[in-house]
């Protein structure tokens, strides 16, 4: 039996049945409720036009708001969360919402189109700073994806500062939380539009009682790259299992030397836990698609992505990650390099899922390092993604990890490289010597993004670069390879 999607919207809980699983968000608000403020531009959650902001309940039952793009977005998803809208902002009696006024008064604005967008995540930002002036940093990040072509940023980020500095706008987060923890759901709800059905199971044997039933069924975390199989290649995904109402899919537990991240964990969180213990991911971190994609899309969703370009996987493997299945049959843990087979093939079998990774913690004697290469700093696609992992001793390679994205059609290890270096002095020859290896390991394609060419010069570079920082005779700081890359 169908159940009807719930969630709270505009004051009170808003009901839908019948809507077909893959309706987005996006096209409900517009073509379905005529709300038309939230715009569509791209419809692959690049643009920002889209974005409103999303509030659900952690498992402590504190309130989460987080901005999102609601054209990949399914509708099903929404169930026992809030929506917010541009709309939302406007106060009852007529008067803008500090964010709304401080766009007015700097400017930042110009044929309007993407405007709602941009104060959605200045609204999201807003609630954040609970009345502090964000820093140019936190404004630059709660902007990353939000594209402007008309204004400039300029005006905008000064209304970033504005908006705190007037009159505040109360919101009433205890009275939400609330309303949502009214609408819970203690089992697995399923809705159908008739032909396929969407399932939101609540607990880990819920789900792999599901998967088992239906393992044709698509599976859904984040969205962030199954809603492209819908809003652009047209896909039909069939039955929907969605895993982020499962419990214990959303922990993040340190045992055992290791950082286990539940698959339904979105990337914001993940990568905030592991950079508490990995400084050098910082920047990865801040470069990962944009602020609403880190918070609908999850790690477990990456890794089981298996896309050859994906940015958490080089850096998982060279630090020796682990993978965690699991189905009805129970749990099985494969080191994460083994877990890809071939383009977009993975070592799952029928039923199967990925419930975590593992992520080794700090060792002595590990130096660790990773870097993206693309055409844009923020949101965009890697060109190539390298990792590097040694353990060293008395200035030799007593053990090296070498990982690459976008350089096979799987993340994967440079082999013959780490052989040209595994128990040899830490100097240029020998890394000359792996250097050269990698061109036995790889041999890079040419797509819209890089030349092959390109690619296995950066990836040669890039090793280099971090023999630079790591070297046991006088090694560099990362701002001083930056500066000396930029004179070269």
């Amino acid at each position: 039996m169908s159940e009807p999607i719930r969630f709270y919207y505009r004051g009170a809980v808003h009901e839908v049945s019948g809507v077909a699983p893959t309706r987005t968000v996006l096209q409900h608000l517009r073509e379905d409720l005529h709300c038309t403020g939230t715009k569509e531009g791209c419809a692959e959650g690049d643009c920002g036009a889209c974005t409103v902001v999303v509030g659900a309940l952690d498992a402590d039952g504190k309130l989460e708001m987080k901005a999102v793009n609601a054209c990949i977005q399914f509708l099903p998803a929404l169930d026992g969360k809030a929506l917010f809208t541009v709309e939302d902002l406007q106060r009852p009696d007529g008067s803008l919402h500090p964010v709304q006024q401080a766009l007015v008064e700097c400017h930042g604005s110009q044929c309007g189109f993407c405007t709602p967008g941009f104060a959605m995540s200045l609204w999201g930002l807003y609630l954040k700073q609970d009345g502090q002036a964000p820093s140019r940093c936190q404004v630059d990040d709660a902007l990353s994806g939000n594209l402007c072509r008309c204004t400039g940023y300029r005006p905008i980020i000064d209304a970033a500062t504005r908006m705190t500095e007037l009159p505040p706008a109360a919101f009433d987060a205890a009275a939400l939380e609330r309303e949502l923890a009214a609408m819970r759901r203690a089992r697995m709800a399923v809705y159908s539009d008739g032909e396929r059905e969407f399932c939101a199971p609540r607990t880990l044997d819920e789900l792999a009682a599901v998967r088992a039933a239906k393992p044709a069924a698509t599976l859904l975390a984040g969205s962030t790259d199954v809603g492209l199989w819908v809003t652009k290649q047209l896909r039909d995904l069939g039955d929907v299992i969605y895993l982020g109402q499962v419990a214990e899919l959303k922990t993040v537990i340190e045992a055992d030397g290791m950082l286990e991240i539940g698959a339904a964990v979105s990337l914001e969180e993940a990568y905030a836990a592991v950079c508490g213990h990995y400084d050098e991911l910082s920047e990865l971190r801040q470069r990962f698609a944009s602020l609403p994609i880190r918070n609908a899309g999850t790690l477990g969703g990456n890794v089981a992505n298996g896309s050859p370009i994906g940015d958490s996987m080089p850096w998982m493997i060279a630090l020796g990650a682990q993978v965690v299945l699991h189905s009805v049959s129970g749990t099985r843990v494969l080191a994460l390099e083994d877990f890809y087979l071939d383009y977009q093939k993975k070592d799952l079998k029928p039923g199967e899922f990925v419930r975590s990774v593992r992520i080794p913690l700090p060792r002595p004697g590990v130096v660790f390092r990773t870097y993206k290469l693309a055409k844009r700093f923020d949101q965009d696609i890697s060109a190539v993604c390298a990792a590097f992992a040694f353990t060293l001793d008395g200035g030799a390679v007593a053990a090296a990890r070498i990982a690459f994205g976008g350089m096979a059609a799987t993340p994967k290890r440079a082999a013959r490289a780490e052989a040209a270096l595994t128990g040899r002095a830490w100097d240029e020859a020998a890394l000359t010597a792996a250097m050269a290896a990698l061109g036995d390991d790889y041999a890079p394609l040419t797509d819209m993004r890089a030349s092959g060419e390109y690619r296995m010069t950066t990836a040669r570079n890039l090793l280099r670069r971090f023999w630079y920082e790591t070297r046991p005779v006088a090694p560099l700081a990362a701002d001083v390879v930056n500066a000396f890359a930029v004179r070269a």
